[in-house]
């Protein structure tokens, strides 16, 4: 059974997060390098920030129910 933090310690990494302006259709589009599939997007570059914070906490959760590995970000050492 994998041990985990708790969920507070994880959403206060300094992941790396990646932005995409969508010149298409508009707003931008943010994906989390560090945490495989977990992206979101917004209409503006103001409303992202909770956005990421939303799409992180809930990949985390989901790979804690499951019992995923959760990656911590890169560049920080293993403690």
């Amino acid at each position: 059974m994998t041990e985990y933090k708790p969920l507070s310690y994880y959403v206060t990494l300094p992941y790396t997060i990646e932005v995409i302006k969508d010149h298409e259709a508009g707003g931008y589009v943010a994906r989390v390098k560090e945490l495989k599939g977990c992206l979101t997007q917004a209409e503006t570059w103001e409303a992202l920030e909770d956005q990421v914070a939303e799409a992180i906490e809930g990949w985390l959760e989901v790979a804690i129910e499951y019992g995923h590995p959760i990656p911590e970000p890169i560049g920080m050492f293993a403690s």
